[in-house]
């Protein structure tokens, strides 16, 4: 059994087909059969069902898939260690970022990172809060770096660190009637419309969490439209659409320029300001191998915390 016939065998399984196999890999159909038959002989086991012009995978095949594609998994990172043996001139990094992480705050680490190790090359995917712990949980991502809760069960394969922090605004545009408030209490948060992120953002999640400190159900509020990106929310409450909760990072520019305009939730009873502050979690998996590329990154991350680092999520 040799590398190159497990890579031809997780194409066969991935798209189920020896031409396109063949098409996807540059080589040969002819190449593709004679590799599955090889593997088919040697261990006297069928890994696919020829079915007219169409092929099922077996029980051995699916055995065969999910060992095989550990195997490369493995390899690879194998190959990112021999290939790091030179001082951190050459490697990969693989990070995962939630939106407004990935946008706002993330640039100027990896900036400082690349000042270092201008050779090392670097792969950020952006997704929501929930799509970047899983990432990180199944070894696609070295780091993930998101706001809000990581769920339960994830939290057996990750360790969380708490790298920064970004405190939410409630923002309004220029015609609604908060623009020239500057405090509310909670139970006005029930009489206007919002404009939401998706279920798994964290910035969703911290909002909720905190509407539920307040003692209001998230559910009672006025919905009116549920976007899955903080830029899209920002527009539309700037053009006049209802009230938001946003990353502070992301509309400090708007503010400045009174296009929005953010309110403080203050409790009358005691007068002290209801903060929403949402802590920035440092993702990795608790047992994958670290690279010593992720290592040199994670110090970047980890001596750069601020102040705010150890803020508790929302303070009541």
């Amino acid at each position: 059994m040799t590398l190159e016939q497990l890579r031809i065998f997780l194409a066969v399984a991935e798209l189920m087909h020896f031409t396109r196999a063949a098409e996807a890999l540059y080589i040969t159909q002819p190449a593709v059969s004679a590799a599955i038959q090889s593997l088919e002989g040697e261990y006297g086991v069928r890994l696919f069902h020829r079915i007219g012009r169409h092929i099922e995978i077996t029980d051995a095949g699916k055995l065969l898939q999910m060992e095989a594609q550990k195997v490369l998994d493995q390899v690879s990172l194998t190959e990112r260690g021999l290939r790091e043996l030179n001082n951190l001139q050459r490697g990969e990094l693989k990070l995962g970022s939630s939106l407004t992480i990935g946008n706002y705050w993330l640039p100027n680490k990896i900036s400082q990172f690349k000042r270092q190790y201008p050779g090392i090359h670097i792969d950020c995917t952006l997704g929501n809060a929930e799509e970047i712990c899983e990432g990180t949980a199944t070894g696609f991502f070295d780091f993930g770096l998101v706001t809000g809760d990581v769920k339960p069960s994830l939290k057996n394969y990750l360790e969380l660190e708490v790298v920064g922090s970004d405190r939410l605004q409630i923002v309004v545009g220029t015609s609604h009637p908060w623009f020239k408030r500057t405090e509310i209490c909670p139970a006005e948060l029930l009489t206007t419309t919002w404009v939401m992120r998706e279920p798994g953002s964290g910035t969703q999640q911290m909002f909720e969490q905190a509407l539920q400190n307040w003692r209001i159900d998230p559910t009672e509020l006025d919905i009116v439209l549920v976007l899955s990106s903080s830029e899209m929310v920002k527009a539309v409450v700037e053009s006049g659409v209802g009230a938001a909760a946003i990353p502070e990072l992301m509309v400090t520019k708007e503010i400045q320029l009174s296009t929005l305009h953010a309110v403080r939730v203050v409790d009358r009873n005691s007068a002290s300001k209801l903060d929403i502050v949402q802590p920035v979690w440092k993702l990795k998996h608790k047992q994958r191998f670290q690279t010593r590329v992720a290592i040199a990154f994670e110090e970047i991350l980890t001596t750069a915390k601020s102040p705010e680092s150890k803020s508790e999520p929302v303070r009541r």
